[in-house]
């Protein structure tokens, strides 16, 4: 029984356990809120195991398969580790429960029979339900669903993977009435959403919310701040200066994880511990471009206890439980207090035991954040995101499976459309839109075949236009765009020197370390070497969609710069740091070099307080600058800087370009801005005419259009047998961008485009935010050189892509130069720490 199995363990059903059990039976839907290691995922299980260990027993010959429960992560390791961890209580118990994974990873075959005679329990990931929706089978292999389980329902659902699930969902209560939804995370922003989002809802009147179960305890974590006295770097962001006592750290622990916020930052960092890996540690590196390989490998041997430390991103940040994890580091700022306790969850995995965590920051303006994020998670905040509204992108990828799977009537689909949170709202005539788009291309675009995916019946439901149209779209399914990549092969020789292009190499190919972005190879010459996998690899040239490499051992490799992974800072920690830096009481407590730096700050200009925004203007080198701090996250600030520079230029101050960081703004130009009106310059008009304008000349539009072209099944990268580069799909969807920019500038991807533009990459909301908080709370100080928080954001500027520790020699030179300048006490200075002190 499933209590003696509990006593066998020297376990007790925890009170959200029993709850959800109970919950269950009376058939109600719940989301269950409980910290790392307090057992959720075997709570949402629990029920359907009970419920298939209680089944009747087969008849002779066998019981027709069905699909009862389904478990969807967002990671496809996630799925692996929980499949692991659900196999050992099926067994112990005896029970007559089949169980599977189903990913990106499966095999066509296994996919195939799956489908065909499914296992009781699948564990999945979003874009395989998407998959399996749009066969003509699905309807039948989802009758008999009782459950679907949602882990780390906050990580799904604010992103275009939620609101394709969204839509899935919607379309599995209508397979499988009385369909019960679990919804699992620790870290949770706004709970009220993520029940909205697991209910079905009506058309009529305020929905009903599910159940939510909050289980209680879980020990504060115990978190610190690596900040050396000696030295804490003005600027950058390879934390390369604190690899000793990062080494050091490891070596006093069983296993650590090591975070970091983006695959290049991986490979500096794994490069930089194996260079002062004197006692040969087994530490490994795992990221989300190594090949399924060697992330296999890895985990495997965290598992077994086989490593001391392992650098990673997100790949490994999801509730995963692999090894015994007693310390997590976090290289550079988290971004974000949720963010943050996620990852700490990582260690211990016990919800009764402190999780452990270092945090290291890699310049002055991150010992700040991190400082703020570690306030944040010992006192329980969390941050997030609001909720997204479904984009119309998505909508029609979603129309186009449902189409593929079987006819559908325009209001029946319409109804269960809207039953999906984030698309609630959509209107009848954005929905035809949407529709017609799919089954024609649109306006501008119904003369051309190749766009018509959909054809009328006269019964007037619409089904797909043919076999192939299905097939293609079966292989371009999902919401995540990533960058054209090429697969990294090592070869045995290099190739011939001399021969034309030199895309061709000798020898006979090897094995797969994964795959890099395609624009990176491209700026490479046969014989560059470059980082990747933890190895040193000389470039030896293309053949079709490989780069041929081998290994080598050059000195200052480049390293890989991917798009995507990069985290905004949390509106939440942003609004803790401009306090932090504000309170000067509070100074004491920061590193010495923190405290003078902000110290000599005060001397030299002014420290902001929270509510202002400090713009300051100097000359340098012959040009002139302005630096603001308006500590709203890189998105916010880049957007600003491309408005400002059209006013300066309008004003007749010849800006030349600008920088931006988490925290900072600089525009340098050929005239002093000290003179320009402050109060004009950052109107909230901006965000009018100028912000079109500039659009409409930018790249930036393109660049987003091609993702929802892609997402909404206009443009196919993936066609059988055939993979279109990154250079097609960019000259095909730029020329449909102009022909609708042009003659349907309502067109459905053109809303999808401005929509993406204006929530993500230009984070609108929260700058309109900013500039109605400043307004007449702007204070300029014209200074005659650099201040000590201008250094770092003047250390980004002209910075040339050098990698390595070329990179680190470079940025060391000039910040010597700008740390004297800012530092340099003159008289008036010195009288002032006379009289003053410092804090």
């Amino acid at each position: 029984s499933f209590e003696a199995w509990f006593e066998g363990q020297g376990w007790a059903p925890r009170p959200h356990q029993r709850a959800l059990v109970g919950l269950a039976e009376a058939g109600r839907s719940s989301l269950l809120i409980a910290p790392t290691g307090g057992g959720k995922t075997l709570a949402g299980f629990l029920p359907s195991l009970i419920d298939l260990a209680g089944r009747a027993p087969a008849a002779k010959g066998g019981r027709a398969a069905r699909l009862h429960t389904l478990y969807i992560s967002p990671l496809k390791a996630l799925a692996a580790d929980i499949a692991r961890n659900l196999e050992r209580p099926v067994a112990e118990m005896g029970l007559p429960i089949s169980l599977e994974t189903r990913t990106g990873d499966s095999s066509a075959a296994q996919r195939q029979r799956q489908r065909k005679r499914p296992p009781d329990i699948l564990l999945t990931t979003p874009e395989q339900i998407a998959l399996l929706l749009s066969h003509p089978d699905a309807r039948v292999l989802f009758a008999n669903l009782r459950c679907v389980i949602l882990d780390e329902l906050h990580a799904l659902v604010n992103s275009k993977r939620g609101e394709l699930l969204s839509l899935g969902l919607a379309r599995l209560r209508r397979y499988a009435p009385g369909l019960r939804l679990v919804g699992l995370s620790a870290t949770v922003h706004d709970p009220d959403y993520l029940r909205r989002y697991l209910m079905p809802q009506a058309l009529e009147g305020e929905p009903a919310l599910c159940d939510m179960v909050t289980a209680a305890g879980g020990a504060k974590p115990d978190i610190s701040i690596l900040a050396s006295e000696a030295h804490i770097p003005w600027s950058g962001h390879t934390a390369r200066h604190a690899m000793p006592e990062i080494y050091e750290a490891i070596k006093a622990a069983k296993l650590a994880l090591l975070f970091v916020n983006t695959r290049s930052q991986a490979e500096l960092v794994f490069q930089g511990l194996w260079r002062i890996n004197d006692e040969g540690l087994p530490i490994a590196l795992h990221h989300g471009s190594l090949a399924l390989e060697q992330r296999l490998r890895v985990e495997a041997a965290m598992a077994e206890g086989a490593l001391r430390a392992v650098v990673c991103t997100a790949t490994l940040d999801l509730g995963i439980d692999w090894g015994d994890v007693d310390l997590v580091v976090n290289l550079g700022a988290p971004k974000g207090a949720s963010r943050l306790l996620q990852r700490i969850g990582r260690a211990n995995h016990r919800m009764d035991e402190p999780s452990r965590a270092l945090l290291v920051p890699a310049n002055r303006f991150e010992v700040l954040e991190c400082e703020a994020a570690r306030e944040a998670a010992l006192g329980g905040v969390l941050d997030g995101n609001p909720p997204r509204k479904g984009g119309l992108d998505v909508l029609a990828q979603h129309i186009q499976a449902v189409a593929c799977s079987e006819p559908f009537a325009l209001d029946d689909l319409y109804e269960e459309v809207v039953s999906a949170e984030p698309f609630r709202t959509l209107t009848w005539e954005a929905y035809e839109q949407v529709v017609d788009f799919v089954a024609t291309g649109g306006y501008a675009l119904r003369a051309y075949d190749r766009f018509k995916r959909l054809r009328k019946r006269e019964d007037g439901r619409f089904e797909v236009a043919s076999k192939e149209v299905a097939q293609r779209f079966r292989m371009n399914v999902g919401t995540i765009v990533e960058a054209p990549m090429l697969k990294v092969r090592l070869t045995r020789r290099r190739s011939v020197p001399g021969e034309p292009g030199a895309r061709r190499a000798g020898g006979r190919a090897g094995r797969v370390l994964g795959e890099i972005e395609e624009w990176f190879i491209e700026q490479l010459a046969p014989g560059d070497t470059f980082v990747f996998a933890g190895e040193v690899l000389r470039f030896e040239g293309l053949q079709e969609t490989d780069c041929l490499v081998t290994r080598a051992t050059g000195e200052d490799p480049m390293v890989p710069s991917y798009n995507g992974g990069k985290f905004p800072l949390s509106t939440y920690l942003a609004s803790r740091v401009r306090q932090m830096i504000s309170n000067r009481a509070g100074w004491s407590a920061l590193p010495g070099p923190v405290a003078e730096w902000l110290d000599i700050q005060r001397w030299r200009s002014v420290i902001p307080k929270p509510g202002d925004l400090l713009v300051e203007t100097f000359p340098r080198g012959g040009k002139y600058y302005l630096v603001a701090y308006p500590f709203e996250g890189r998105l916010a600030h880049q957007t600003l800087g491309m408005l400002l520079t059209r006013r300066l230029d309008r004003a007749g101050f010849r800006p030349l370009g600008f920088v931006a960081s988490d925290y900072a703004l600089s525009v340098w130009g050929l005239k002093d801005m000290a003179k320009a009106n402050m109060d004009e310059l950052f109107a909230e008009d901006m965000l009018g005419d100028d912000l079109e304008d500039w659009l409409l000349e930018s790249s930036l539009l393109k660049r987003t259009f091609r993702h929802c072209a892609v997402i909404a099944g206009l443009i196919e990268r993936r066609y059988p047998g055939l993979e279109k580069s990154g250079r097609q799909v960019t000259f095909s969807t730029d020329l449909i961008y102009d022909v609708l920019r042009e003659h349907e500038p309502n067109h459905v991807l053109m809303q999808a485009t401005w929509a993406d533009a204006r929530t993500g990459l230009l984070d609108l909301g929260r700058l309109a935010d900013l500039l109605a908080r400043i307004k007449g709370c702007i204070r300029p100080i014209a200074l005659d050189r650099v201040s000590p928080m201008a250094v770092p954001i003047m250390l980004e500027i002209g910075r040339e892509p050098v990698y390595g520790e070329a990179s680190e020699a470079i940025l060391a030179d000039a910040a010597e130069d700008l740390i004297e300048e800012a530092t340099r006490l003159d008289e008036t200075d010195i009288d002032l720490l006379r009289h003053d002190g410092p804090a």
